[in-house]
């Protein structure tokens, strides 16, 4: 008997692929929410990788507890490494891992019994897809570049460096960071040509909050670059009026006492919860950055728009799960919010070294699953795929790599998520 179902649907235009997948009361992304949508993301690509996707097995970086880099339950961190070959031997790409934040004691309990806090719960290997397929159909920028995906266990984007002794909780987001960089670095990173750190949601977050450091980690003559798929977490009001993100990040914030390792640029002026929300500190990256980012972004609207505790008697349950469902209060509600993630961005695309990619669709992130990132019916803006702006962004090839979409229902190649 299944406790719980959560079934997503995928709508692409002509195509419609259904997965279900059973998800367990108190997700173990530290998310209050038990229907979580990245652990469902996460279970829908696994259902729709094709069976010859090679698997890349999880490598644990031994010694790393001897400079206490360790998951939240004190086990060794790890990553999955797939050689680059031919022209990208020497070119490098850095998927940080999402999923979450634990931001109060009781989450982080429960986060080191998951994947998300602890390597003992990890995929032994995984499939590698869209930025980080090795096939040239699949990935035409990055498929021979050595591909990285770091694993997420730290519950805090890889940002903290403290510990809970009661409760043998380590947050050790920074020094898994600082072992991991130094273990790529000898596995060859050092002498890249190329260099391309990004992440996906939390990942997403700490490759924000990572990237300048990224780029000092390499030599000047290095081509150095930030990418943040599903990163732009915006400080916005709840449908109740509330501050439900704000809330959570300053439970992040305080717990694993991140202040001493957020933006001096930013904490000089705004208080430390503030400095952990990307609007504030995207502008401030001297990095060339690319925000990817979808205007009503699916966690967001379930997470920090309207969560059960802002949403108590479940109004917003129908919309949330379908946005077809939305009454016309709720979709201008959802209006105001992409005219939030807009004006969050504009600053930051007065830079030129910048790149944007600012679509209208009700997903997540997507770099890693095949048909978001470059399939033949992948959403595009403008008349390009993700991975072309990307590509061409990275490359240098064109000036014309900061996109904002026109507003909701004006897109027609999304690959919306439905919920049911």
């Amino acid at each position: 008997m299944r406790s719980l179902l959560l079934c997503i649907t995928v709508v692409v235009s002509s195509l419609c692929s259904v997965a279900e997948a059973v998800v367990r009361s108190g997700s173990s992304d530290g998310f209050r929410e038990p229907r979580d949508t990245e652990t469902a993301i996460s279970l829908l690509e696994k259902k729709l990788v094709a069976s010859e996707v090679p698997m890349v097995p999880l490598t644990l970086i031994q010694g790393a507890d001897s400079k206490g880099a360790v998951c939240l339950d004190g086990t060794l961190p790890g990553y999955h490494l797939d050689r680059g070959f031919g022209s990208g031997a020497n070119s490098w790409l850095i998927q940080l891992e999402g999923g979450g934040w634990c931001y109060n004691h009781r989450s982080c309990v429960y986060r080191k019994t998951s994947r998300r806090g602890s390597s003992d719960f990890m995929e032994k290997a995984l499939a590698f897809t869209g930025i980080l397929s090795n096939k040239p159909q699949e990935n035409p920028d990055f498929f021979n570049w050595n591909r990285i995906k770091l694993r997420y266990c730290d519950g805090a984007s890889f940002a903290g460096d403290s510990q809970d002794e009661s409760s043998q909780l380590f947050y050790r987001g920074q020094r898994i960071w600082q072992v991991a960089m130094e273990t790529f670095l000898s596995l060859g990173m050092l002498q890249a040509n190329q260099a391309l750190l990004s992440g996906c949601s939390a990942g997403g977050l700490a490759s924000i909050l990572h990237c300048d450091e990224f780029r000092e980690l390499l030599p000047s003559s290095t081509k150095v670059k930030c990418l943040s798929d599903a990163g732009m977490f915006l400080d916005a009001v709840d449908v109740a009026g509330g501050h439900s993100i704000r809330n959570m990040f300053q439970g992040v914030v305080t717990l694993q006492n991140l202040q001493k390792d957020l933006s001096s640029t930013c904490t000089n002026h705004l208080d430390p919860t503030s400095c952990f929300f990307p609007q504030n500190l995207v502008s401030d990256i001297k990095t060339p950055m690319f925000l990817l980012n979808t205007a009503y972004d699916s966690w967001q609207i379930q997470q920090s728009l309207a969560p059960p505790t802002a949403d108590p008697g479940g109004i917003w349950n129908a919309c949330k799960s379908d946005h077809s469902h939305c009454n016309s209060s709720q979709i201008q509600f959802l209006q105001e919010f992409r005219n939030q993630m807009v004006l969050a961005v504009n600053s930051f695309s007065t830079n030129d070294q910048n790149g944007l990619f600012i679509n209208s669709c009700f997903a997540h992130c997507q770099t890693e699953r095949q048909d978001t990132w470059f399939a033949q019916d992948s959403p595009q803006l403008y008349g390009k795929r993700v991975a072309e702006s990307v590509g061409d962004w990275y490359f240098d090839r064109t000036n014309d790599v900061k996109n904002i979409d026109c507003p909701y229902p004006c897109d027609t190649t999304c690959h919306n998520l439905i919920f049911e």
